[in-house]
């Protein structure tokens, strides 16, 4: 009987992108840059992604959880909240949170929250993240519409997502 090794639970093109986007709605969101790092299986089994806002020149450190992000060959996504980050590069950011992918049945992804807490599970990654986001235009603007004020005020495309805990 030859032991075959269990493969690593890695993460979709699709998961990466989603994820690289959630990045970069946190920095709009935010008005500060928000870095994702995605973190290999090799020495878990499974990859996973930290989510974290460098610290600023005057930011405490002993005030934030901190987890460095970058470094040689970092899988960094997103578009780096406006950072030209370098291979080598790395930063002292505060840490937001991480998901970690799992093998459970129906848990596809697990949220950790800043104390290692497991604070959410789903088979779909859009429930346990901040933000709804997707290819589908958010309102069809028609050229011929009257521009006045009245009407809806409905600016759903811009909150958190309504599963997820707020982000203050």
């Amino acid at each position: 009987m030859t032991d075959t090794p269990i493969p690593a639970l890695t993460f979709t093109d699709e998961e990466l992108d989603y994820l690289g986007r959630t990045a970069d709605a946190l920095s709009a969101y935010l008005g500060k840059p928000v870095l994702a790092e995605v973190i290999d299986a090799d020495e878990t089994g499974f990859e996973w992604v930290v989510f974290g806002i460098p610290l600023d020149v005057g930011d405490d450190a002993d005030d934030h959880v901190i987890v460095a992000i970058g470094g040689q060959n970092a899988r960094i996504i997103g578009n780096k909240g406006g950072i030209d980050i370098k291979d080598g590069d790395i930063y002292d950011c505060e840490y937001l949170w991480a998901i970690q992918l799992s093998d459970l049945e129906g848990v596809r992804f697990i949220k950790v929250d800043h104390d290692g807490e497991e604070v959410a599970w789903s088979d779909d990654i859009g429930g346990i993240l901040p933000f709804e986001l997707s290819d589908e235009p958010v309102l069809d603007i028609d050229d011929d519409e009257d521009d006045s004020d009245e009407g809806d005020d409905d600016n759903s495309a811009f909150q958190p997502h309504p599963s997820s805990p707020v982000l203050h």
